[in-house]
């Protein structure tokens, strides 16, 4: 099958294009899809770094974020047939565990991810178990279905099922052009939030507000913490922070007595330094979020055939320039997903 490789760890020359990678075998409780597209997220660039304590055994194939065509299923499979499109949850765990069976399954001790622990979706066909799809939106394309699973289940869990997100909460989100930023803003409008965010480009920020930012800040140009000071003195109800060891601080600070922050990243660093005394005596409440619950997909796609979320998908490129996609994502041009189409 077609696949493009990971063959060793770096920046350059560590990606090759084959043709002739063995197709999965599927086993009895097991799909097969054949891959349409595939969306990228900066979890690929870490491990493509070889930056995360988990490296994958070489070659490997990246890729976590899937829609395509179900081209097989095992004898126990009975809810899907060949022909049938398709989501894939990225999100891969034991399925009998008291976490799994108590619908926590992201608590799972063998909890997963598609394209990190295992061989993901840079290839002409993937293999999951059968409780990792659900039905593509019949109005998005295949290139927009790929586009949403990582990122919206992870924002789900850091504003509904960690956040605890409620109608006329003002909620902060660091990077809002980014796929988990773009997911928390329509989420959080959503479900009727005041949203404040922030880029560092002026086009970025038209785009933002066309998604329904209220307020979005340039964090090059302006100081992100007097100015979200300025027009909420007391603080957010909700941060988002994705960004890691630079934002934390300002992060709780943003924050009323009783704020939720939110933090699932660490593309700055993960030494994050606060003020103990300061988180108890305003009872901030610090939610560590990893991904999320498989369940979620379900309600997500069915708002995005509802017309109650948007895609948005910033550009498209064959699955041989894979090389490409990258450096286009980790240089920032991006507002909203990097997507693969694999022919």
């Amino acid at each position: 099958m077609k696949a493009v490789l990971l063959t060793s760890f770096g920046d350059k020359g560590v990606f090759q294009y084959t043709e002739d990678f063995p197709k999965p075998k599927i086993e009895a409780d097991e799909i097969l899809v054949r891959v349409k597209a595939v969306a990228l997220n900066h979890l690929d660039i870490w491990i493509r770094k070889g930056a995360l304590a988990f490296k994958p055994s070489l070659p490997h194939i990246l890729g976590s974020d899937v829609a395509g065509v179900v081209e097989e299923v095992g004898p126990l499979v009975k809810h899907v047939k060949p022909g049938d499109e398709v989501v894939v949850n990225p999100n891969l765990s034991c399925g009998v565990c008291e976490a799994c069976l108590s619908g926590q399954d992201n608590h799972c001790r063998e909890f997963k991810i598609l394209g990190f622990q295992v061989h993901g979706g840079y290839a002409e066909y993937v293999k999951v178990p059968k409780t990792n799809v659900v039905p593509k939106p019949k109005n998005l394309t295949f290139e927009e279905a790929a586009s949403f699973p990582l990122t919206y289940i992870t924002a789900w869990n850091a504003l509904i099922d960690k956040g605890k997100i409620q109608a006329g909460d003002t909620v902060f989100i660091w990077g809002g052009a980014s796929g988990v930023g773009v997911a928390a803003l329509q989420l959080a409008k959503l479900f009727g939030a005041t949203v404040i965010t922030t880029t560092s480009q002026d086009w970025k920020a038209q785009k933002l507000k066309q998604l329904g930012a209220d307020i979005v800040i340039n964090h090059r140009t302006q100081n992100v913490e007097e100015e979200v000071k300025k027009l909420f003195p007391q603080g957010v109800d909700i941060v988002i922070d994705h960004v890691g060891e630079q934002t934390l601080p300002i992060s709780i600070r943003l924050l009323k007595k009783g704020g939720r922050l939110s933090f699932l990243g660490t593309t700055t660093g993960d030494k994050g330094v606060f003020n103990i005394r300061y988180n108890f005596v305003n009872e901030i409440q610090m939610n560590g979020v990893y991904m999320g619950r498989k369940s979620t997909l379900f309600r997500i796609s069915q708002l995005f055939e509802k017309g109650l979320l948007k895609p948005v998908v910033d550009k498209v490129f064959p699955l041989k320039e894979a090389d490409k996609a990258h450096q286009y994502l980790e240089a920032g041009k991006q507002f909203g997903k990097v997507v693969l189409r694999v022919d």
